[in-house]
């Protein structure tokens, strides 16, 4: 009997604590607001994501031990993402992501305590999961972990593995830059693609030239988040596709980036088409942003297809 493909996440996973002002935020003052907890982190966003479309997927994380590690474990579960795997470092804190948002609900401050994955998570975990790794058809990572976790799981990957990666900010992307020739898959946007690349980035042409320079390193494909003007995608064929949806009216912002991610690797599972699994992975960036949540509850293909409808120009 053929095995069922599954997809294996490495990276972040944190309690985010999210403060929305109700009125012009008084700097040095209390401020009266809403405060939501909710799990996240890029990678586990990006499972959660992928485990609603109803991809089997299994996260590699370090948890602590704490209250923010068991909340982190019950809502990875209650996702439908396969939690088996992650390992809670005793005494330690887990990661946390702490945003404040003024009364337009634009981040006015944001603070990341990403020790554990970095500091707790012991040296000999990523290779005691080599069979869990080497099995899967898709791996997707970020880089909070740090350079020497990233290189580890590199070097238990084999082709024809698909390894994907978000370089998440433009500090993080100096740690993917370069590794960037080692992945199948990379999805920056237009300032994590100039320090990918080494380049700026002033027009189009550059845009396309600093594609060029990244795919030329070794990378297979890449897919570049435009914002409000859609996406880039250049692969190792020579192919360039440049797409955008009609906006939509945006209620959060902040879980686009990983939706994407997510309906672009399930599309890419399902061995689609670039034009296909470019129109997921922006028909999934407004299923984010049209809802509050950073993660909307109703993620599945119906309302990909479903948006497709509505917003294809």
């Amino acid at each position: 009997m053929d095995k069922q493909p599954y997809i294996v996440g490495v990276g972040a996973a944190n309690a985010d604590l999210n403060g929305a002002s109700l009125a012009p935020i008084h700097l040095r003052d209390s401020n009266p607001g809403h405060i939501s907890l909710s799990a996240g982190g890029v990678t586990r966003n990006v499972c959660e994501n992928l485990a609603r479309l109803g991809a089997d997927v299994k996260l590699l994380s370090c948890v602590g031990d704490d209250t923010f590690g068991a909340f982190i474990r019950r809502s990875c579960e209650d996702a439908g993402i396969d939690a088996a795997h992650l390992y809670a470092a005793r005494g330690a804190s887990s990661s946390m992501y702490l945003s404040i948002l003024d009364a337009d609900g634009d981040m006015l401050v944001g603070m990341s305590d990403m020790r554990i994955v970095q500091q707790d998570m012991p040296e000999d975990y990523l290779p005691s999961k080599k069979a869990l790794i080497q099995g899967a058809d898709v791996v997707t990572c970020d880089p909070c972990m740090g350079e020497k976790t990233l290189l580890q799981l590199l070097d238990l990957c084999k082709p024809p593995q698909i390894v994907c990666v978000d370089p998440v900010s433009c500090a993080y992307a100096r740690v993917v830059a370069p590794l960037i020739g080692r992945f199948h898959t990379a999805k920056p946007n237009r300032m994590e693609l100039e320090i990918l690349a080494g380049m700026e980035i002033r027009s189009d042409a550059d845009l396309q030239r600093a594609g060029e320079v990244v795919l030329n390193k070794g990378l297979k494909r890449l897919f570049v988040s435009l914002g409000a003007e859609g996406c880039l995608y250049m692969d190792d064929t020579g192919k360039v596709l440049r797409r955008k949806l009609r906006p939509a009216k945006m209620v959060n912002a902040s879980g686009a980036g990983d939706s994407f991610a997510a309906a672009m690797l399930y599309a890419t599972l399902q061995g689609y088409d670039a034009e296909k699994t470019l129109d997921y992975g922006m028909a999934a960036g407004i299923a984010a942003v049209t809802h509050e949540r950073t993660i909307n509850p109703n993620m599945s293909v119906p309302l990909l297809e479903s948006i497709l409808q509505t917003y294809r120009l």
